[in-house]
């Protein structure tokens, strides 16, 4: 299991970062976590997280789903979408990188090795995504938590043909098992005859290449059929909402016999809690004070994620003043610093007053003039 970062927070950038920036920031970390220089264990998952963030940061039309859809609208692209074109040694070159370094990021040999291309990571099937909520008390210690959830897998009993047990799927003839129907044209013109080819949908078989005339029933046709799984996973300490944590070969199952299943994305968000809102490390409270307790001061008991805090609210404190309480909040993910609880006073104003009461206010504000 993997966590997924923020591809801004990976190359330590601003979300309004240009691409100077970006390529910047990129040469650097590269340089930094490169197998050559660096011996550290984590060091060359810290470059594929570097290499990743780059391939969708520096391309306009990536970067753009990626603002608009968060991990979700980039899943789908490949080890050729995100570096096929890229020129590595023109960016390491224009930094006056080590040539030995810089030739080892062109021509694709560490990131073959690093991303394990394959030609048979084509069948690979495609990736799962669920959301689940964490309490808040997970996210300030971290620790296991059990995730259940329904995915899709090769039906056992047919062994994904959706074909009944003794029978195979039949070829359609129209097609010939592709699922395509090419039509091949000529068109006249001035400079003489084009040929061309228009490629559509089989209208007999609806793009399936195959009929299946006795279905399994355990799948019903479908060659799949839907399971509950439960997994651990571990919730990092100050895990940060949106955050995805990547289980491999627990998504969805190949389309081609024999192909791996894709992976399982897990986004954490944190679960409504009554008693605080959560922003970033910070937690924050509303607490309501009587106009008497506001003007004279008091003292107030309020809960963190820990124990309960006695607060003093000095004498004079106005509407919407925020009490910070150092260290009481969250911790920064992957950092030892602390966020804060912070809270915001309210000041009630009675709307209906005992005539004594009314006296008393109209005595302060004969004082006051």
């Amino acid at each position: 299991m993997t966590t997924q970062r923020d591809y801004y927070d990976v190359l330590g950038v601003d979300k309004n970062a240009d691409l100077k920036t970006i390529k910047k920031a990129f040469h650097k970390l590269a340089l930094k976590y490169h197998p050559d220089r660096n011996k550290s264990p984590d060091a060359e998952e810290r470059f594929k997280e570097i290499a990743t963030a780059y391939g969708i940061l520096s391309d306009t039309k990536k970067r753009a789903e990626y603002d608009t859809r968060g991990f979700s609208g980039v899943e789908n692209y490949s080890y050729d979408d995100l570096f096929g074109g890229m020129d590595l040694g023109d960016i390491f070159g224009g930094f006056g990188a080590d040539s030995n370094l810089t030739s080892s990021f062109g021509g694709g040999g560490l990131f073959d090795h690093f991303f394990h291309r394959r030609p048979q990571d084509r069948l690979k099937g495609n990736d799962l995504h669920i959301r689940t909520e964490v309490s808040l008390e997970k996210i300030l210690h971290g620790g296991e938590e059990i995730i259940h959830f329904y995915r899709p897998i090769i039906c056992n009993v047919c062994k994904g043909t959706g074909a009944k047990v003794g029978t195979t799927p039949r070829t359609c003839q129209e097609c010939h098992g592709s699922g395509k129907k090419v039509i091949n044209r000529k068109q006249q013109q001035e400079q003489g005859s084009i040929n061309f080819q228009q490629i559509t949908v089989c209208p007999k078989c609806l793009g399936q290449g195959t009929f299946i005339d006795e279905p399994c029933k355990s799948c019903r046709g479908k060659g799949q059929v839907d399971k509950k799984e439960s997994i651990k996973v571990k919730i990092p300490m100050g895990a940060e909402d949106r955050m995805s944590l990547r289980v491999a070969q627990h998504g969805l199952p190949s389309t081609q016999p024999g192909g791996p299943p894709g992976d399982l994305y897990i986004q954490l968000f944190t679960a409504p809690d009554t008693r605080f809102e959560r922003i970033g490390s910070d937690l924050w409270r509303n607490e309501t004070l009587h106009v008497a307790d506001a003007v004279l001061g008091t003292n107030i008991r309020v809960p963190s994620l820990e124990n309960d805090i006695e607060v003093h609210v000095p004498a004079g404190t106005q509407p919407d003043t925020v009490l910070r309480l150092k260290g009481k909040g969250l911790p920064a993910y992957n950092s030892d610093i602390l966020g804060d609880l912070k809270i915001r006073i309210n000041v009630h104003l009675p709307e209906k007053l005992s005539r004594k009461e009314q006296k008393l206010f109209e005595t302060l504000r004969e004082l006051e003039k």
